[in-house]
């Protein structure tokens, strides 16, 4: 049978639109060419038009943009598949069927809707109920409102709001809810807020994310007795944070009681779909609507949001915006009437199974961590899995040294709430860029506090997560939890040895993941305000630069752009070999030789001034000396010359140095004498570490040895450094009965008369120049 040509020829420009679209490969010389032109500012629309080519080019463009410029941030596209080309067909098709006359069009509306309808019905189990499509996922609930609020309120088409003055109506939701979506319902309704109950969760029995059920008991109580009619109830079957389910059963006879409507949303809907469901996501299928989300849970993009519910009037889902007259607006459900066919009844469990196995099995592999913590519904069966680092202090004080747990003084209840946010925050953050296809992110709860968050049924299908992202993701896993469990358990020390130090300053930033934050304090010699900061700022500028140049494997920077301190030196995340007593010592030893430097230059131009000065008088006052005796006769030219000649004047010339070490003037005799520039005074040393001197070869800076590592033997009493430091201060010795050789003997012999000869030598030096060198030195100086 011959397919529509129109139909096959939509096809093919699909085809190839999304395979230029894909194409990310562009040449040298189109991109050199792209980094001139103003293509991000509109301009005016070309008289001539342009080919599909260009367009398409252009909206590749400004899709994909200038991807060297955005290797900071993990870029990465959804992964579109067949049935993704599926979705995009069905919104070009939905544009070609619009044109087709009322009656064609009137009756594939009607078949492309029934049948959508009938399938996703089956696949949730959700016997005889309606389906509207929406773009936006709030706006089923939407719709579901003002169907209740025209069920409820008989004469609401007539008398509008003056029947809710009358009888305020109240809508329910958690506390664990979306963020805004009780302010956005109003809002749209045109209700004030005290039309929305926020119902708390539980605090004593049960899990801390479910909603409840005796308190919103009492809170629907008292709305009645004040004359308000409880109208909606909003629950949740995964709810958005730690994807726990509520106890969707009571809350379905509560909502029988007082004759009101239960709506359902949440990410473990999906379950419904697949063979085994927990009762209590299997209770979804008694409530009056549920909200679906099938694009991120199949993977298909640009497809609507689907909302089931139940009604018998079919007048009042009209009248709600529920149901609608356009033929049009029924072709919304084309793009998924699409996909669901081309997945078919066993993909589409296939897919919502498979990403519960991956949750499964990350939730097993976390049992066997340590200082890991879950936060999960369903120990058998949680699509969501939510966990975080957490180390308590029994841990704590059994893995720390006994010397030290009862010097280290625990932080305060409410600063370790912070601390731990942080290092989750970072965990996660870590996990996310080691692993982008696991699809983790940070998720923020209110007991809790910052976690880690696994939802494969939101990520799995758009990422393409598989087991090995899932192994690769515990694998990362373990290896940073010894960097979190050292950098927290060193951090205390560290505070406590900057406090200790002289010329540092902790600065505590409980919003900073690592190790801890200093600053160098600069000794102001009564230096105003801005003066001071500047000193302050450059010191510690040049404090970290110097830092970051030692070969070690810590990380020192400015802190966060946004919110952190400023001139301070930020430490990052450690791990346990790390010797905080050297780290610290060459902070402060590097801060006072930037300091000690500071002030040189500061004082040097003031000093070289004075000293030109100096010099300068004191050379003219040597020039007169040195004419008065010469006498009159020598300085005129002709008789001069021929007088140096015949009786030559014996003056050792003289200049000035500068010695800018020791900041004085020195004559230049000894220069002239020695042939040779004297150093002068011997700087200062630079101040190091004294620790760094006790290093194994191959060892990094700020790395300590463990002793309780396999390279040290159990029965030893010293240590490997210990052992190379006496060796090297060992003085060679002679037992009592031994005498040296013959050989050792001559060799001494010759070194003592070698350096008789050397000293000799040295000695003799100045006698060996000659009156006539002297003569011909002082007469070119003279010429000059």
């Amino acid at each position: 049978k011959m397919v529509d040509p129109t139909l096959a020829e939509m096809g093919k420009n699909l085809n190839e639109a999304m395979k230029m679209l894909e194409d990310n490969q562009r040449k040298l010389e189109e991109e050199n060419e792209k980094k001139y032109a103003r293509k991000d500012i509109p301009g005016p629309l070309q008289g001539s038009g342009q080919d599909m080519v260009s367009i398409l080019q252009l909206v590749q463009n400004l899709m994909h943009g200038e991807e060297e410029e955005e290797t900071s941030q993990s870029y990465r596209l959804q992964n579109v598949g067949e049935q993704g080309h599926m979705a995009l067909l069905g919104h070009s098709l939905a544009a070609y069927i619009s044109v087709l006359d009322r009656e064609r069009l009137r009756k594939l509306t009607t078949r492309i809707l029934s049948d959508t309808t009938l399938w996703l019905c089956r696949l949730f189990r959700y016997e005889n109920g309606s389906a509207y499509y929406h773009e936006d996922d709030r706006e089923g609930l939407l719709k579901i409102c003002r169907l209740v609020i025209h069920t409820r309120y008989e004469d609401y088409t007539i008398e509008g709001f003056n029947v809710l003055y009358i009888k305020q109506p109240v809508i329910y939701i958690s506390s664990a809810s979306r963020t805004g979506l009780g302010q956005a319902l109003c809002n749209q309704l045109g209700l004030p807020l005290s039309c929305m109950c926020r119902v708390p969760c539980n605090t004593m029995f049960g899990s801390q994310h479910q909603m409840d059920v005796a308190l919103l008991d009492r809170l629907i109580k008292d709305d009645v007795e004040s004359g308000k009619l409880p109208l909606l109830l909003v629950a949740n079957a995964g709810t958005p944070g730690a994807g726990h389910t509520d106890k969707l059963g009571r809350l379905k006879e509560l909502c029988e009681q007082y004759n009101m409507w239960l709506h359902v949303e949440g990410v473990n809907l999906a379950t419904l779909a697949s063979g085994y469901v927990s009762s209590s996501v299997l209770a979804a299928t008694k409530c009056d609507s549920m909200t679906l989300t099938l694009g991120s849970w199949l993977g298909l993009p640009a497809v609507p949001a689907v909302t089931l519910y139940r009604h018998e009037d079919p007048s009042l889902s009209l009248a709600a915006g529920l149901t609608s007259s356009q033929a049009v607006e029924k072709l919304r459900a084309l793009p998924l009437w699409l996909s669901l066919q081309y997945l078919g009844h066993d993909g589409i469990v296939e897919r919502i199974k498979h990403a519960s196995q991956l949750s499964q099995r990350l939730l097993e592999n976390l049992k066997n961590l340590d200082f890991i913590k879950t936060s999960v519904e369903d120990e058998l069966s949680s699509p969501v899995v939510v966990f975080k680092f957490f180390w308590e202090y029994s841990n704590r004080d059994q893995t720390s040294q006994v010397a030290q747990a009862s010097t280290i003084q625990h932080p305060i209840i409410s600063n370790e709430r912070h601390i731990y946010d942080t290092f989750n925050q970072w965990l996660g953050e870590q996990l996310a860029q080691l692993v982008p296809a696991s699809g983790v992110d940070v998720v923020e709860l209110e007991d809790e506090g910052t976690c880690v968050r696994f939802s494969p049924l939101m990520t799995a299908a758009v990422l393409g997560t598989e087991i090995q992202d899932v192994d690769q993701l515990v694998d990362c896993l373990k290896m940073k939890i010894p960097v979190l469990t050292s950098t927290l358990q060193l951090r205390e020390e560290f505070e406590q040895e900057v406090r200790r130090t002289v010329g540092l300053l902790y600065i505590e930033d409980l919003s900073w993941p690592g190790l801890g934050v200093v600053r160098y304090n600069y000794h102001s010699d009564g230096k105003n305000d801005d003066k001071q900061e500047k000193e302050l700022e450059k010191i510690n500028t040049e404090l970290l630069k110097k830092l970051n140049e030692l070969e070690s494997d810590l990380t020192f920077s400015l802190g966060p752009e946004f919110g952190g301190q400023k001139n301070c030196v930020y430490i990052g995340m450690v791990t346990e070999d790390l010797d905080v007593s050297e780290l610290v010592e060459t902070i402060a030893a590097t801060g006072r030789e930037i300091e000690e430097n500071s002030r040189l230059l500061e004082n040097m131009t003031e000093v070289i001034r004075k000293g030109i000065q100096e010099a300068q008088l004191q050379l003219q006052k040597a020039n007169e000396e040195r004419l008065l005796e010469e006498g009159l006769l020598r300085q005129i030219p002709v008789v001069g010359s021929v007088l140096n000649w015949f009786s030559p004047f014996q003056a050792s010339p003289k200049g000035r140095t500068f010695n800018l070490t020791a900041g004085s003037l020195e004559s230049t005799e000894s220069t002239y004498v020695s042939k040779a520039q004297g150093t002068g005074t011997t700087p200062p040393p630079t101040p190091t570490s004294s620790l760094a001197k006790q290093r194994l070869p191959g060892q990094k800076i700020f790395k300590r040895s463990l002793r309780s590592s396999d390279g040290f033997s159990e029965t030893s009493s010293v240590s490997q450094c210990d052992d190379l430091e006496r060796m090297d201060q060992r003085p060679p010795t002679l037992s009592p009965g031994q005498e040296r050789g013959p050989s050792e003997t001559e060799k001494t012999e010759e070194q003592e008369e070698l350096a008789q000869a050397t000293t000799k030598d040295t000695e003799d030096i100045p006698s060996d120049k000659s009156p006539n060198d002297c003569t011909k030195v002082e007469e070119q100086e003279s010429q000059r």
